[in-house]
Protein backbone atom coordinates (compact mmCIF):
# COMPACT_ATOMS: atom_id res chain seq x y z
CA UNK A 1 0.00 0.00 0.00
CA UNK A 2 1.79 3.17 -1.12
CA UNK A 3 0.77 6.18 -2.52
CA UNK A 4 -0.48 6.69 -6.06
CA UNK A 5 1.56 8.41 -8.71
CA UNK A 6 -0.12 11.37 -10.90
CA UNK A 7 -0.09 9.27 -13.90
CA UNK A 8 -1.64 6.70 -12.13
CA UNK A 9 -4.51 8.79 -10.78
CA UNK A 10 -4.69 10.35 -13.67
CA UNK A 11 -5.23 6.74 -15.89
CA UNK A 12 -7.98 5.49 -12.91
CA UNK A 13 -9.69 8.61 -13.18
CA UNK A 14 -10.06 8.25 -17.43
CA UNK A 15 -10.16 4.39 -17.52
CA UNK A 16 -11.52 2.65 -14.59
CA UNK A 17 -13.81 5.54 -12.62
CA UNK A 18 -17.09 3.46 -12.25
CA UNK A 19 -19.95 6.98 -12.56
CA UNK A 20 -22.69 4.44 -12.53
CA UNK A 21 -21.31 3.25 -9.22
CA UNK A 22 -21.49 6.75 -7.70
CA UNK A 23 -24.59 7.50 -9.12
CA UNK A 24 -26.12 4.38 -7.25
CA UNK A 25 -24.57 5.49 -4.20
CA UNK A 26 -26.50 8.82 -4.52
CA UNK A 27 -29.70 6.77 -4.96
CA UNK A 28 -32.55 8.69 -3.73
CA UNK A 29 -31.00 11.79 -3.55
CA UNK A 30 -32.51 14.60 -5.25
CA UNK A 31 -30.77 17.55 -3.21
CA UNK A 32 -27.68 19.14 -4.61
CA UNK A 33 -24.50 17.21 -4.46
CA UNK A 34 -21.10 19.29 -3.72
CA UNK A 35 -18.12 17.30 -4.48
CA UNK A 36 -14.39 18.09 -3.00
CA UNK A 37 -10.56 17.35 -4.21
CA UNK A 38 -7.45 17.87 -2.00
CA UNK A 39 -4.67 17.64 -4.42
CA UNK A 40 -1.27 16.65 -2.66
CA UNK A 41 -1.83 17.84 0.90
CA UNK A 42 -0.47 14.30 3.02
CA UNK A 43 1.35 13.03 0.08
CA UNK A 44 2.78 16.41 -1.44
CA UNK A 45 2.56 14.44 -4.92
CA UNK A 46 1.02 17.05 -7.16
CA UNK A 47 0.79 18.83 -10.65
CA UNK A 48 3.32 21.50 -10.50
CA UNK A 49 0.63 23.75 -12.32
CA UNK A 50 -1.41 23.17 -8.56
CA UNK A 51 1.63 23.93 -6.53
CA UNK A 52 -0.49 27.01 -4.71
CA UNK A 53 -3.44 24.58 -4.16
CA UNK A 54 -2.00 21.77 -3.27
CA UNK A 55 -3.01 21.45 0.18
CA UNK A 56 -6.33 23.77 -0.13
CA UNK A 57 -9.34 21.83 -0.46
CA UNK A 58 -11.41 22.85 -3.40
CA UNK A 59 -15.21 22.43 -3.98
CA UNK A 60 -16.36 21.23 -6.98
CA UNK A 61 -20.13 22.81 -6.87
CA UNK A 62 -20.60 24.02 -11.02
CA UNK A 63 -20.68 20.78 -13.07
CA UNK A 64 -23.62 19.06 -15.57
CA UNK A 65 -23.14 15.67 -14.37
CA UNK A 66 -20.87 12.98 -13.11
CA UNK A 67 -18.77 12.57 -16.71
CA UNK A 68 -17.82 16.83 -15.61
CA UNK A 69 -16.77 15.23 -12.20
CA UNK A 70 -14.27 12.77 -14.24
CA UNK A 71 -12.62 15.90 -15.88
CA UNK A 72 -11.98 17.42 -12.76
CA UNK A 73 -10.16 14.74 -11.63
CA UNK A 74 -8.09 13.86 -14.40
CA UNK A 75 -7.19 17.72 -14.02
CA UNK A 76 -6.70 18.02 -10.65
CA UNK A 77 -5.11 14.23 -10.21
CA UNK A 78 -6.39 14.57 -6.94
CA UNK A 79 -5.00 12.45 -3.93
CA UNK A 80 -8.36 11.86 -2.42
CA UNK A 81 -11.97 13.14 -3.31
CA UNK A 82 -14.90 13.90 -1.12
CA UNK A 83 -18.47 14.36 -0.85
CA UNK A 84 -20.38 17.17 1.35
CA UNK A 85 -23.15 15.02 3.32
CA UNK A 86 -24.94 18.32 3.94
CA UNK A 87 -28.15 18.34 2.57
CA UNK A 88 -28.64 21.23 0.84
CA UNK A 89 -31.76 22.55 -0.59
CA UNK A 90 -30.84 24.68 -3.59
CA UNK A 91 -27.90 25.18 -5.34
CA UNK A 92 -27.60 28.97 -4.40
CA UNK A 93 -27.71 27.44 -0.98
CA UNK A 94 -24.66 24.79 -1.72
CA UNK A 95 -22.79 27.30 -3.57
CA UNK A 96 -22.67 29.05 -0.32
CA UNK A 97 -20.68 25.94 1.62
CA UNK A 98 -22.23 26.97 4.96
CA UNK A 99 -20.88 24.02 7.28
CA UNK A 100 -22.30 25.87 10.52
CA UNK A 101 -23.44 22.85 12.52
CA UNK A 102 -26.09 25.10 14.57
CA UNK A 103 -27.91 25.24 11.15
CA UNK A 104 -28.47 21.37 10.84
CA UNK A 105 -32.18 20.29 11.79
CA UNK A 106 -33.56 23.80 10.36
CA UNK A 107 -32.97 24.81 6.83
CA UNK A 108 -30.59 21.37 5.53
CA UNK A 109 -29.27 18.13 7.23
CA UNK A 110 -26.40 15.70 6.98
CA UNK A 111 -26.13 12.55 6.56
CA UNK A 112 -24.85 10.62 9.76
CA UNK A 113 -21.68 8.64 9.58
CA UNK A 114 -19.03 6.79 11.71
CA UNK A 115 -15.29 7.43 10.92
CA UNK A 116 -13.18 4.72 12.00
CA UNK A 117 -9.33 5.18 11.55
CA UNK A 118 -6.29 2.52 11.68
CA UNK A 119 -3.98 4.83 13.21
CA UNK A 120 -5.98 5.40 16.35
CA UNK A 121 -5.75 2.02 17.67
CA UNK A 122 -2.96 1.23 19.86
CA UNK A 123 -0.33 -1.40 18.23
CA UNK A 124 2.02 -3.21 20.39
CA UNK A 125 4.58 -2.93 17.71
CA UNK A 126 4.39 0.64 16.99
CA UNK A 127 2.77 2.46 20.09
CA UNK A 128 0.05 4.72 20.68
CA UNK A 129 -1.38 7.73 18.32
CA UNK A 130 0.88 9.93 20.04
CA UNK A 131 3.89 7.79 19.91
CA UNK A 132 3.57 7.85 15.85
CA UNK A 133 2.81 11.88 15.98
CA UNK A 134 6.41 12.22 17.36
CA UNK A 135 8.01 10.00 15.00
CA UNK A 136 6.22 12.17 11.95
CA UNK A 137 4.15 9.13 11.25
CA UNK A 138 0.83 10.14 12.27
CA UNK A 139 -1.03 8.59 8.93
CA UNK A 140 0.33 5.58 8.80
CA UNK A 141 -0.71 2.34 10.33
CA UNK A 142 0.48 -1.54 10.27
CA UNK A 143 -1.76 -4.57 9.69
CA UNK A 144 -2.85 -5.60 12.79
CA UNK A 145 -3.97 -1.76 13.22
CA UNK A 146 -5.95 -2.05 9.72
CA UNK A 147 -7.71 -5.43 11.36
CA UNK A 148 -8.33 -3.34 14.28
CA UNK A 149 -10.32 -0.92 12.53
CA UNK A 150 -12.11 -3.52 10.19
CA UNK A 151 -13.00 -5.47 13.50
CA UNK A 152 -14.52 -2.24 15.28
CA UNK A 153 -16.39 -1.12 12.67
CA UNK A 154 -18.40 -4.68 12.10
CA UNK A 155 -18.85 -3.95 16.17
CA UNK A 156 -20.47 -0.98 15.33
CA UNK A 157 -22.70 -1.98 12.47
CA UNK A 158 -23.69 -4.61 14.37
CA UNK A 159 -24.32 -2.47 17.91
CA UNK A 160 -26.27 0.50 15.17
CA UNK A 161 -28.44 -2.40 13.80
CA UNK A 162 -30.70 -2.50 16.66
CA UNK A 163 -30.83 1.07 16.27
CA UNK A 164 -31.18 2.09 12.40
CA UNK A 165 -32.46 -0.09 9.38
CA UNK A 166 -30.55 1.43 6.89
CA UNK A 167 -26.91 1.14 7.33
CA UNK A 168 -24.07 0.95 4.51
CA UNK A 169 -20.19 0.07 5.27
CA UNK A 170 -17.51 1.90 2.64
CA UNK A 171 -13.47 0.50 3.50
CA UNK A 172 -12.30 3.71 2.47
CA UNK A 173 -8.50 2.88 1.57
CA UNK A 174 -7.48 2.68 5.08
CA UNK A 175 -10.21 2.77 7.51
CA UNK A 176 -13.91 2.33 7.15
CA UNK A 177 -16.73 4.63 7.10
CA UNK A 178 -20.41 3.44 8.75
CA UNK A 179 -22.97 5.44 7.02
CA UNK A 180 -26.88 5.52 8.84
CA UNK A 181 -29.01 6.43 6.01
CA UNK A 182 -32.25 6.13 7.83
CA UNK A 183 -34.45 9.54 6.90
CA UNK A 184 -34.89 10.75 10.30
CA UNK A 185 -31.40 11.45 11.11
CA UNK A 186 -30.76 13.66 8.31
CA UNK A 187 -32.08 16.34 10.85
CA UNK A 188 -30.51 15.48 13.49
CA UNK A 189 -29.20 18.17 15.72
CA UNK A 190 -25.52 18.17 16.79
CA UNK A 191 -26.70 18.05 20.65
CA UNK A 192 -28.43 14.52 19.17
CA UNK A 193 -24.98 13.14 17.10
CA UNK A 194 -22.52 14.22 20.01
CA UNK A 195 -24.53 12.27 22.47
CA UNK A 196 -25.16 8.89 19.80
CA UNK A 197 -20.87 8.96 19.64
CA UNK A 198 -20.41 10.28 23.00
CA UNK A 199 -22.08 6.88 24.07
CA UNK A 200 -20.40 4.87 21.37
CA UNK A 201 -17.36 6.36 22.96
CA UNK A 202 -18.16 4.96 26.94
CA UNK A 203 -18.27 1.44 24.90
CA UNK A 204 -15.16 1.29 23.88
CA UNK A 205 -15.26 2.41 20.03
CA UNK A 206 -12.35 4.53 18.38
CA UNK A 207 -13.91 6.88 16.21
CA UNK A 208 -13.58 10.53 14.90
CA UNK A 209 -16.25 12.72 16.80
CA UNK A 210 -15.29 15.86 14.19
CA UNK A 211 -16.83 13.46 11.41
CA UNK A 212 -19.63 11.52 13.03
CA UNK A 213 -20.51 14.98 15.55
CA UNK A 214 -20.73 17.10 11.73
CA UNK A 215 -18.62 19.68 12.32
CA UNK A 216 -16.66 17.80 9.09
CA UNK A 217 -18.86 17.69 5.95
CA UNK A 218 -16.84 16.16 3.52
CA UNK A 219 -16.70 12.84 3.68
CA UNK A 220 -14.83 9.97 0.72
CA UNK A 221 -16.47 9.84 -2.18
CA UNK A 222 -17.53 5.78 -2.65
CA UNK A 223 -15.30 4.63 -5.46
CA UNK A 224 -12.49 6.93 -5.96
CA UNK A 225 -9.00 6.50 -5.69
CA UNK A 226 -7.50 6.74 -1.99
CA UNK A 227 -4.32 8.34 -3.56
CA UNK A 228 -2.25 7.51 -0.16
CA UNK A 229 -2.41 4.35 -0.39
CA UNK A 230 -3.67 2.92 -4.00
CA UNK A 231 -7.17 1.81 -2.85
CA UNK A 232 -10.71 2.08 -3.94
CA UNK A 233 -13.30 3.31 -1.37
CA UNK A 234 -15.47 0.44 -1.52
CA UNK A 235 -19.12 0.05 -0.07
CA UNK A 236 -19.25 -3.69 1.76
CA UNK A 237 -22.24 -5.82 2.29
CA UNK A 238 -22.17 -6.95 5.73
CA UNK A 239 -22.09 -10.61 5.16
CA UNK A 240 -18.79 -10.06 3.17
CA UNK A 241 -16.74 -7.93 5.81
CA UNK A 242 -15.57 -10.82 7.75
CA UNK A 243 -13.76 -12.15 4.81
CA UNK A 244 -12.93 -9.03 3.28
CA UNK A 245 -8.61 -8.44 2.87
CA UNK A 246 -8.01 -4.84 1.70
CA UNK A 247 -4.70 -5.19 0.80
CA UNK A 248 -5.80 -8.11 -1.92
CA UNK A 249 -8.67 -8.09 -2.48
CA UNK A 250 -9.34 -7.19 -6.34
CA UNK A 251 -12.33 -4.83 -5.82
CA UNK A 252 -10.66 -2.18 -4.00
CA UNK A 253 -7.40 -2.95 -5.95
CA UNK A 254 -6.48 -0.18 -9.35
CA UNK A 255 -5.06 -2.09 -12.15
CA UNK A 256 -2.35 -0.61 -11.43
CA UNK A 257 -1.89 -1.85 -7.54
CA UNK A 258 -2.56 -5.60 -8.86
CA UNK A 259 0.25 -6.52 -11.05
Amino acid sequence: MRPASLQERYKFYQREFKTNLVRQWFRGWTNPIVFAVVIGRHTQIFPAEYRRDRDRTILIDEYEGLQDLRQYCMEFRPESVYYDRNVYTSWEEAKHGSSKIEELGRSFGQQLAFDIDPENFECPIHGTLEDKMKRGQGLSFCRLELQLAQEQALELMDELSGSFTDLRMVYSGRGYHVHALDEETFLWTRRQRLALIRSLVRKGYLMDEWVTGGGMRLIRLPHTLNGLVSRLATPLERIDVDSFDPVTNPHCLPSFARS
